[in-house]
């Protein structure tokens, strides 16, 4: 626990950059030696905060967490980027992440009611003020440039986010054939005086890779520092894209108390659908916090590396990549999970090291027999194919009239299996991850057949699922078609770095 004056200090997890404050460490997004930021020193909740927080909205719940956690930030700032982040111009419901009733031991909390109906715009609606403000602190006179590869949601999420913020720029690749076709228009369309969106020939590995080793490359940031620009990622490494995750994982448990739903102090289960493991990583700080979790249960597709890793120790990227309905989940280098390696090594940044050395060289990496108990005992994966994603669709439909899109259906899918092979009846929050209209098609195509899909076009498509299921067209999606597209760049995965030195005029 760290003492009331004195501000929590941010370490890599690679051992080998000086402590920060989280400022710096948002400013920044990743360490100098490529590592990850994480607090130095375990948050944990104040005893009886949970009750304090019983009667407080998800703003006031969003500002308790934050300084727990941002102790150098002041509670007016904290407070001016909470505000101007979760209120009813973004959010299309004031309890911002509702969590609802599935049965009695199931429930779904859904994180897309911002204004790109994905569970991104939870943190990446707050990030650029995080950011912002994290300049002003540490007196930063550079332009930042924030880089994202995106896998889908992510890329739009942070373009709305930081669309014309002073003193940024911001440059998203996403893989040229790797999104749905709303997502990619989404992107294209995006304004701003401040954004470029370029497509990747390559899927979203590469854009990740590229991404990295751009950020990796010394001499080319010293280049861009010498005219006043610096880069930083909005992507999950970025500690400030983190951290408000672990806010919701909170909200859902007050939900709970709320609807009498659980007793205090009574544990419940959380499934993610994971890809980068960061959604998943906040739920396991949430539960270090003390927040009462009892299992973490990882959800993939078909590019399962993530449950192999969990039931095996060895995590091996060197597969084939396949292409899916929940294309945001299609990811085989899951970044976040070297925070949770490092949390769970007690901050051993040397054995880190050894690992993402022998994954960058070799794509695989094994850990002791006694680390990956400690996993094991956290946290439980399985992986649903397409055909099973599909199936959970149309049923979950038929049995409650609710509809899930192809991400969240992976979760209910595991979910269901980890109760078959437990016999486990905790009580369950499943992350919806997604509106079903960004994935129209596939949700159509579940509930009514192929047939219902042959011939339409994206755009129909939303009217059909919204008359079908009787729910409305969220506004970020209305009228999408009308939209000019804006951006038409393309680039190979090898050339990233020169499309940014264009973009950029250096």
């Amino acid at each position: 626990m760290i003492p009331n004056n004195q501000a929590l200090p941010y370490e890599s997890t690679r051992g080998q950059s000086p402590l920060v404050s989280s400022a710096s460490a948002i400013k920044m997004g990743i360490a100098p030696d490529g590592g990850l930021f994480v607090p130095k020193d375990k948050v944990q909740l104040r005893p009886g905060q949970l009750d304090e927080m019983l009667n407080q909205d998800y703003r006031q719940i969003a500002q308790s967490i934050l300084e727990l956690f941002l102790t150098d930030f002041s509670r007016p700032e904290l407070e001016n980027c909470v505000f101007n982040t979760y209120n009813a111009l973004k959010f299309d419901t004031p309890d911002i992440a509702p969590t609802i009733k599935l049965n009695d031991h199931t429930y779904f909390l859904e994180l897309w009611h911002g204004p790109t109906c994905a569970f991104k715009d939870m943190a990446l609606q707050l990030l650029p003020h995080l950011l912002t403000t994290s300049l002003k602190k540490t007196g930063e006179k550079a332009e930042i440039v924030i880089l994202v590869a995106t896998s889908g949601d992510t890329g739009k999420a942070a373009l709305e986010g930081f669309r014309d913020v002073p003193g940024t720029k911001i440059i998203v690749f996403y893989p040229d054939q790797g999104v749905s076709e709303i997502q990619k228009r989404q992107m294209v369309t995006q304004e701003g005086n401040n954004v470029a969106v370029m497509a990747v020939l390559g899927n979203f590995d590469d854009a990740q890779n590229g991404v990295k080793n751009i950020f990796g490359d010394h001499a080319f940031n010293e280049a861009l520092l010498a005219r006043q620009i610096k880069l930083s990622s909005a992507n999950s490494i970025n500690w400030g894209r983190l951290v408000p995750q672990i806010i919701y994982y909170v909200s859902t448990y007050l939900d709970l108390l709320r609807q009498q739903a659980i007793t205090p102090g009574e544990a419940i289960n959380v499934v993610v659908p994971t890809g980068n493991f960061g959604n998943i990583l906040a739920a396991f700080y949430a539960r270090q916090m003390g927040l009462p979790i009892q299992r973490l249960i990882c959800a993939a597709n078909a590019n399962k590396v993530l449950t192999d890793f969990i039931r095996t120790g060895v995590y091996d990227r060197n597969r084939a990549f396949e292409k899916t309905i929940s294309p945001s989940m299609d990811i085989l280098i899951s970044s976040n999970l070297e925070r949770l390696l490092y949390e769970l090594t007690e901050h051993d940044a040397g054995r880190i090291r050894t690992w993402m050395n022998q994954l960058k060289d070799t794509g695989r990496y094994q850990v002791d027999d006694r680390l990956r108990q400690s996993i094991q005992d956290l946290f439980w994966s399985d992986f649903a194919p397409d055909t099973e994603t599909m199936t959970t669709i149309k049923e979950t439909y038929q049995q409650y009239g609710y509809v899930l899109d192809p991400h969240t259906a992976v979760g209910k899918k595991v979910y269901d299996k980890y109760v078959a092979a437990t016999g486990d009846r905790t009580l369950t929050v499943i992350a919806s991850t997604a509106s079903p209209f960004k994935f129209s098609a596939s949700v159509i195509e579940a509930i009514l057949g192929p047939e219902a899909i042959k011939g339409q076009d994206e755009y129909a498509l939303l009217e059909l699922l919204s008359t079908t299921c009787q729910i409305e067209i969220p506004e970020g999606l209305k009228n999408l078609k009308q939209k000019p597209i804006r951006h038409t760049a393309r680039t190979e995965r090898t050339e990233m770095k020169k499309a940014v030195k264009k973009l950029l005029q250096v």
